[in-house]
């Protein structure tokens, strides 16, 4: 990505590994004098890293000469950290060649991807504040315009003026230290090199805009290039778009490649489902233009348009406000192919065995879009109504003392908190405002309700809870995590159903809390306050002992449930499915329940499936955000349900785990229980055979997931 000198032995350069690790490295006469690898992975490809490096070898410490942020923190975890010795004088800003993009040594080892905004500031040593600032709206790390001086040899490249591509390397720190552009194009076409993508919501027209997706693909094998705007798709295979869209007006353009295969231009929605005899047509939850004129889905291949070839560009009109999409052939529209579309789509195209094109506008369109349609980048995505998830769910880490004891942190007052003991087997326990403070239940187990006697919460507070002197391992120090929701205080009585409840309804949040005692008939309804159907409940007796059921309905249409407190397969229940107002109890007794109602909520809640395929490089589930918490289970049987969350893995992989249904300790870095939490959704890395726990061959998942902020705001992890 950067680096300086040229000659073999003699470089420094920054570089991500094939494997994911940002590594910082010099040579002089063969000798390495500095290594940084971190042991983190950086491989989020739908978003913007801000790198920031800090050097000044005059200092005492070794670790203070060099300083690598990203994102506005100070990477500490390193696999390897060999620095500078003491005043030394490194290849950078020195007299030798420098050069962005390329390793210096090599002419073969290329930067694919975007740079921008590049400031080099002679003579100090700064910190990231110098360059960005956390958003006060959003609490994301965003960069800001560098207003200090840059020193005799320092430099600021913004890459504004496209004119030419001499103009493009000037340098406008007014030092006039300026760069000559090579194999860079600033002509129109498929090699157009000078991009409107950036980092922030500048404009409808700069911003971050979609790619291709690598970490999504189908059982099969896709190469990627060109900053993800080009690809080859494999047998049984689609290249997807980075941004998922399901209401608005939409326009891109695909480059056509017939050297080999039958292309298949168009959208997808996820998951695709089986993609047989190399044909996305024949998935029902596609919709394609194909080369031989043919529009394709759910393996009908009907006529529609004209045939295309070799650099025809075809034009994608995507209305999901109307429910139409229409193709364009150079400009010329081939009429409407489908209607009566719902629902979230991908851009999406297959059976291109040959590099093909995609541009969602971040250099110049071929052709003009039609009226009303849009690029796809971050700025022209609907606004969630919740820019900062940390306001409505949030997780905090806590070392207990055996004492009474104060949790802050949770940046709210929490209405429902689960607590667990990282360091010791010992069995989950949860407390919400409803049935009040110190009356617990226990996930993992069927117990009924039980109260701490002043030894469990304590309290709800305005930034968290108080915790009695809990001593749960005797030990008088462990340590913990809590899940925090909010929901709204300690319920009001709601009678949309024939039994009346108790209702904490956070409509914003798409979360409730529901007390009602049952009154014998499995058919009658609970309202729950949502206003909105729930996507998924979990409802447990509090009055009595039994199991936690998770109900939800969003696989195949059916009602089913898991339990939370055991690894055993979904059961089908034919109980009605909730409405905007109630659900069926399903429960024929008169015992007293708790239920919490969980509904989507664009850019802060998500709950899906997807299927496991056997390996390391396991599917990709798109959310609409950057996950706070991702929760799992199979619906086979003998699973366990997994928690990861972004607060005991602040960086990937993610691979602390927790299991609902178990007392057992924290897992740590278990060979295959891990993901990576990405800007966008969660991608199962993890795998090892026989194993059935996250990525298990053709089994189904389901998942509850929980933002720490919207993909429109986020900044690659």
């Amino acid at each position: 990505m950067l680096g300086g000198a040229g000659t073999s032995g003699n470089e420094i350069y920054i570089q991500f590994l094939s494997t994911g690790e940002l590594q910082l490295r010099q040579l002089n006469s063969s000798t390495q004098t500095m290594l940084l690898q971190t042991s983190q992975v950086f491989r989020d490809p739908s978003a913007w890293y801000h790198i920031v490096i800090e050097v000044d070898t005059t200092q005492a410490t070794s670790s203070d000469r060099i300083k690598i942020y990203i994102n506005g923190s100070q990477i500490t975890a390193f696999s390897t950290a060999s620095y500078y010795s003491l005043n030394y004088d490194s290849h950078i800003n020195n007299n030798v060649a420098h050069y962005f993009g390329r390793r210096p040594s090599s002419g073969s080892l290329y930067f694919d991807g975007y740079l921008t905004e590049i400031n080099f500031v002679d003579g100090q040593a700064l910190d990231p504040t110098s360059f960005g600032e956390y958003n006060s709206d959003t609490g994301v790390w965003q960069p800001i315009k560098y207003t200090g001086t840059y020193g005799t040899n320092g430099f600021y490249l913004n890459f504004s003026d496209n004119s030419t591509t001499t103009t493009l390397g000037y340098d406008t720190s007014g030092n006039g230290n300026n760069w000559t552009a090579n194999n860079i194009s600033v002509t129109s076409g498929v090699t157009y090199d000078s991009m409107t993508d950036v980092p922030t919501l500048t404009s409808e027209d700069a911003a971050n805009y979609a790619t291709l997706n690598p970490l999504d693909i189908e059982a099969g094998s896709n190469t990627f290039s060109n900053g993800n705007l080009s690809a080859t798709t494999g047998t049984f295979t689609a290249a997807l778009a980075s941004i998922q869209i399901s209401s608005g007006k939409w326009y891109w353009e695909v480059t056509a490649n017939l050297a080999a295969g039958t292309p298949q231009i168009g959208i997808a929605k996820s998951p695709i489902g089986t993609i047989s005899t190399n044909s996305l047509g024949q998935s029902a939850n596609a919709y394609l233009y194909v080369s031989n004129g043919n529009k394709a889905n759910n393996n009908s291949f009907t006529a529609y348009g004209a045939t295309y070839t070799t650099n025809d560009v075809i034009g994608v009109a995507l209305d999901l406000d109307a429910g139409t999409l229409v193709f364009y052939k150079n400009g010329a529209s081939q009429g409407t192919a489908f209607s009566s579309l719902s629902g979230s789509f991908r851009a999406a195209f297959a059976n291109c065995p040959a590099i093909t094109h995609i541009n969602f506008g971040q250099r110049p369109f071929a052709y003009t879009p039609p009226v009303g349609f849009k690029s796809l980048n971050t700025y022209n995505l609907p606004d969630s109504t919740i820019e900062d998830g940390g306001e409505y769910f949030n997780t905090v880490l806590a070392t207990g003392n055996a004492s009474t004891q104060s949790i802050t942190g949770v940046g709210f007052q929490p209405d429902f908190v689960w607590l667990k003991v990282r360091s010791a087997a010992v069995n989950h326990i949860s407390y919400d405002a409803v049935r009040g403070a110190d009356n617990y239940l226990v996930p993992n187990l069927t117990n009924a309700e039980g109260s701490g006697g002043g030894q469990g919460l304590t309290s709800f507070d305005t930034d968290g809870f108080t915790l009695g002197n809990i001593n749960p391992n005797s030990s008088g120090s462990y340590t913990f995590v809590a899940w925090n929701w909010k929901a709204n205080g300690s319920g009001v009585s709601n009678t949309d159903g024939i039994i009346t409840s108790t209702v904490s309804a956070n409509t914003t949040a798409g979360f409730s809390i529901v007390s009602w005692t049952n009154q014998g008939t499995n058919t009658d309804t609970v309202g729950h306050g949502l206003g909105v159907a729930p996507k998924i409940y979990i409802s447990k007796k509090a009055s009595t002992t039994g199991d936690w059921f998770v109900f939800y309905s969003f696989v195949d249409g059916s009602h089913d449930y898991l339990l939370l407190n055991s690894s055993q397969a979904a059961v089908n229940h034919s109980i009605a499915l909730p409405t905007s107002t109630v659900f069926t109890t399903g429960a024929g007794n008169t015992d007293r329940y708790i239920t919490y109602c969980f509904a989507e909520v664009e850019g802060f809640s998500k709950f899906g499936f997807y299927t496991g395929n056997g390996s390391a490089n396991g599917p990709f589930s798109y959310l609409g955000f950057r996950p706070a918490f991702v929760m799992i289970k199979s619906t086979g049987v003998g699973t366990r349900w997994i928690i990861w969350d972004a607060a005991r893995d602040t960086y990937n992989v993610a691979d602390k785990t927790l299991a609902p249904n178990l007392s057992s300790a924290e897992f740590v870095n278990a060979p295959y229980w891990y993901v990576d939490l990405l800007s966008n959704g969660f991608k199962v890395r993890g795998y090892q055979s026989g194993d059935t726990e996250n990525n298990y061959p053709g089994s189904t998942y389901i998942y509850m997931a929980f933002a720490e902020n919207p993909f429109k705001n986020a900044l690659a992890r």
